[in-house]
């Protein structure tokens, strides 16, 4: 530290990733009024050493450039607030847990990047705490979720998995903790929530960072109380559930911007496992390919072309923002047209369909992939032509809100300004 309130101080990560703020439990805190509660993360990748601004408050400076996202590089000056630091790649080697197996429940892929996040689940499942899985969209948050709870002692328990994006805010409360008959307009029955409903088992939240802000001291409570109260009810009732919730935000940038609860966050984040885009990984997508090439299950020598090495060297050189989904729809849709489009360097769009097809399979499983297509082209393009207003989007398409909130989450189709990180 050259500039602030330790001046001359010295701080060794020994883990690939390190956080800088002036929360306590920050990696490195920083006691400088300037710097942000989650300033800055700093995470070993195969480009270098990354550093990511947390949506501070008065930015992040490398070598005088304010960034967002940066490689740095030995010897760079990082100013944050009034503090200056001096970043250092160490010679030493530091040497982190490793799992030993090539895959974790339905999740794949021997990488380095992928056995450290088998580590971590591993130890998820052998446990019965709560979990935060982060990473980006399209990385297996939801597979990693369900692996861990078929892995740990509650496998025999309920998996009731809860989308906090895909759920109007008005019914989300309900969903979660369940309501009285006649709690509200329309409630004619007693609705048993997520977490009573999930009783001995586990409950996923997936998109926790979409949890609106009247929600998120009621879920601390059941966090810290294993107590819920349905909507109209004085009555407390305990639940036994493991919560794991995941997030393709950065939860810290979002206690920052007052978005989210410090202490909700750390409740979740008890074991924080991120799981590693696919650019990180890029040697996992010869494996991928070969396991939804069986899933496709084609006649034989069928899709031999996409196995072609100058297809897979191709593939392995994108960046995939929308990672193995992306990948896995972008595999669809050469198995349902018999050609390869050129991928996208973002996320899959939906785009001209090509006239060709494939004659050597039968009429209905080509109907069935190519009405699949369609369909989720259709929500995409539906969504984005009004402005993904869903009650007007499902009045153009002749269906109710519901049957369009199902359509969309069967899909995976998100609004990205909600799912932007």
């Amino acid at each position: 530290m050259l500039e602030g309130s330790k001046t001359n101080s010295e701080y060794l990560s020994k883990e690939d990733s390190c956080c800088v703020g002036s929360h306590p439990r920050n990696d490195l805190v920083l006691q400088d009024p300037t710097v942000s509660r989650f300033h800055c993360e700093i995470r070993l990748t195969p480009q270098g050493p990354l550093l990511k601004d947390l949506g501070s408050r008065n930015g992040t400076f490398v070598d005088g450039v304010q960034v967002l996202s940066g490689v740095l590089k030995s010897g760079s000056l990082l100013r944050l607030g009034t503090t200056t630091l001096q970043f250092q790649l160490g010679t030493e080697l530091n040497k982190l847990p490793v799992s030993q197996e090539g895959r974790f429940g339905t999740l794949l892929g021997s990488s380095v990047p992928m056995r450290v996040a088998y580590a971590l689940l591993e130890k998820a499942a052998a446990s019965d705490a709560t979990v935060l899985l982060d990473g980006e969209t399209g990385t297996g948050k939801g597979a990693a979720a369900e692996s861990i709870h078929r892995q740990s002692s509650r496998a025999s328990g309920p998996f009731i998995v809860v989308d906090c994006s895909a759920i109007p805010e008005n019914l989300l409360e309900s969903e979660l903790f369940g309501h009285e008959k006649g709690a509200f307009t329309g409630a004619t029955e007693r609705h048993i929530g997520a977490f009573e409903e999930a009783s001995d088992g586990t409950v996923f939240l997936d998109e926790i960072g979409e949890l609106p802000a009247n929600l998120q001291p009621k879920l601390l409570r059941v966090l810290e109380s294993k107590e819920i109260r349905r909507v109209g009810s004085n009555v407390r009732k305990e639940v036994d559930v493991r919560i794991i919730a995941a997030t393709n935000r950065d939860l810290r940038a979002e206690v920052n911007a007052g978005r989210f609860r410090s202490d909700l966050y750390f409740r979740l984040a008890v074991l924080r496992v991120t799981l590693p885009p696919l650019r990180e990984r890029a040697e996992d997508i010869p494996e991928l390919l070969e396991h939804f090439l069986s899933m496709a299950n084609p006649a034989a020598g069928e899709l031999e072309w996409l196995r072609a090495p100058e297809l897979v060297s191709k593939l392995q050189s994108l960046s995939w923002a929308g990672n193995v989904r992306e990948l896995r729809n972008y595999l669809e849709r050469c198995a349902i047209f018999g050609s390869a489009p050129a991928p996208l360097e973002g996320p899959m769009k939906g785009s001209t369909v090509q006239s060709e097809v494939d004659l050597s399979i039968p009429l209905s499983s080509a109907r069935e992939r190519a009405v699949v297509a369609f369909e989720r082209h259709y929500l995409d393009a539906l969504m984005k032509s009004h402005d993904w207003r869903v009650g007007k989007a499902a009045e153009q398409a002749g269906i109710d809100r519901i049957s369009l909130w199902r359509l969309l989450r069967r899909h995976g189709i998100k609004n990205p300004r909600r799912s932007r990180d």
